[in-house]
């Protein structure tokens, strides 16, 4: 028997959903909820106790959005090792060679992959004889001779069973060392931008984490008081990022954007060999690749999940997600907003949470829940089949949206339908984002004012690109090192910048998301 707190319907679909799927799945299920703690939480830097341990298979962040200069295709964005200095010498911070790298696309709406792009990495070490230098003098090519470490890798795609090889020691750009190792840094990281076939671009390498927040939020929400905010903790860290331009009929169901422009996006890490509970753990299970890292909305396992479930959720599949009943009560029925109350005395929204629910487990339409627009369920392609629907935990995004030529921070919730929760931009504040849908304002339409200055980071140190990949060129300075005047003025322009932004998406807050709710879209 399901609890009351999970709506009617959705009850409907998890019975429905247990019974299609048989109790050895719910076994299965229920059976990695057994994880032992391992080592010891950001939008999933470091979310789950198991992979703190292991930050090259930790993925940090999913990014999917069309791509502003080139309407026709969508750009997606997935990064890996969490806060990395920019002076990790000598090994600085290579992709895993013994791990795969994967971003995930579900058109159909039932929780599986139909399409799967996957990374292979391998090492190349010029001289390990005579030499413990990541380089040995300048490095002015992706192939430079002084270049002593080298990353390359094959880019797979996997559709129907069938898998595809889409590039082939394709080069990684390499860790950017410092103005004397690297002196034209932008044109070593061009030269790692790979043309794939059918009219896709690739690159993989490391650049600025674009996740901006406080993440004093976990010191009682910002010291209990809203005092400690202002401070982007992840100024100055670097990750390691794979990108991919796809064309849209590459990712639509049946190849048809127009019918059925909704998808849901999720990358995952598998480690060959690794038990389940664990990939640095001593007992092995063959030579079976196992999933050890899974990550679609920002901040779900951080701050829906509970913490006996972290393990568990980063172990399986988004179709598996209806079979762990305690998680999905959370969805309903979730923990923040009753920590929210307790801190600063702002009532919790009343229960059950459909409305996050559509957000995190169904997409956002009409006939989904409390949220009355056509935005991205995969109910809305014409072509996906009612019967195959499922509740899942994936980043969907309606790619008939089109770019925005402002982007607003808040997303949709400022009436900005190109952002975060239909996808996710760089430039999105997941975090402001996601504090005022967990206080009811995607079901109101109007922003919570209490916290309506949220974090107070609403914008990343440094810019985006305007061309893929997009991303902000890695750091070189130490992160514990004082800023120069020259940076802190620059820094103080785009926060000045941003707050200007903010204040905007605050006033689009209420009506634009208004106007939005009363006329819906399909894209």
């Amino acid at each position: 028997m399901k609890p009351p707190s999970v709506r009617p319907r959705a009850r409907r679909v998890l019975d429905r959903s247990l019974l299609v799927l048989g109790t050895g799945a719910l076994a299965t299920g229920l059976g990695v909820l057994t994880l032992a703690p391992g080592v010891s939480s950001a939008s999933s830097h470091r979310e789950a106790p198991l992979i703190a341990g292991d930050p090259r298979a930790d993925n940090t962040d999913v990014y999917a959005f069309t791509s502003p200069d080139k309407s026709g295709t969508v750009t997606l964005v997935a990064n890996w090792i969490p806060f990395e200095e920019p002076n990790g010498g000598p090994n600085f911070y290579p992709f895993a060679d013994d791990a795969r790298y994967h971003i995930k696309i579900d058109n159909t709406g039932d929780g599986r992959a139909d399409v799967t792009y996957t990374w292979c990495f391998r090492n190349i070490i010029r001289d390990a004889e005579n030499q413990f230098l990541y380089n040995t003098g300048p490095v002015r090519r992706i192939d430079d001779p002084n270049l002593n470490f080298r990353q390359v890798y094959d880019l797979t795609v996997t559709e129907k069973g069938r898998t595809r090889t889409l590039l082939e020691g394709a080069p990684v750009a390499p860790s950017r060392v410092g103005p004397a190792s690297m002196p034209d840094y932008k044109a070593l990281r061009d030269q790692a931008v790979r043309q794939v076939p059918g009219g896709a671009k690739a690159f993989a390498g490391q650049a600025d984490d674009p996740f901006f927040a406080d993440l004093r939020v976990f010191d009682l929400l910002y010291g209990g008081n809203l005092s400690e905010t202002g401070q982007d903790t992840l100024a100055g860290y670097n990750v390691n990022s794979v990108a991919l331009q796809i064309p849209k009929k590459a990712l639509a169901l049946r190849g048809n954007p127009a019918r059925n422009p909704v998808v849901g996006i999720w990358s995952t890490t598998e480690r060959q060999g690794a038990a389940v509970t664990d990939s640095r753990a001593k007992e092995k299970t063959g030579n079976d690749w196992r999933q050890v890292s899974r990550l679609g909305n920002p901040l779900v396992n951080e701050v829906v999940v509970p913490l006996k479930y972290k393990d568990a959720f980063n172990s399986i599949s988004p179709d598996q997600d209806r079979t762990v009943q305690p998680v999905v009560d959370k969805v309903y029925d979730p923990i923040l907003p009753k920590v929210i109350q307790k801190v600063y005395g702002i009532p919790a929204p009343k229960t059950p949470r459909d409305d996050l629910a559509e957000i995190y487990l169904t997409g956002i339409c009409k006939a989904c829940g409390p949220i009355k627009a056509d935005l991205n369920a995969h109910s809305l392609n014409k072509d996906a089949n009612p019967d195959q629907l499922v509740p899942a935990e994936e980043l969907r995004l309606n790619m008939g949206v089109a770019p925005t030529a402002k982007p607003q921070r808040l997303g949709v919730l400022a009436g900005d339908l190109a952002g975060f929760p239909n996808g996710r931009r760089l430039t999105d504040d997941a975090i402001d984002i996601s504090l005022q849908a967990v206080e009811g304002a995607a079901r109101t339409g109007v922003l919570v004012p209490a916290l309506k200055d949220g974090d107070k980071v609403n914008a990343n140190d440094v810019g985006f690109g305007r061309a893929f990949p997009y991303l902000a060129l890695p750091h070189t300075k130490a992160v514990n090192s004082p800023r120069t005047g020259a940076q802190r003025s620059s820094v103080l322009r785009t926060n000045s910048a941003a707050a200007i932004g903010g204040a905007g998406a605050l006033l689009l807050g209420a009506g634009g998301f208004r106007a939005w709710r009363r006329r819906g879209t399909t894209g």
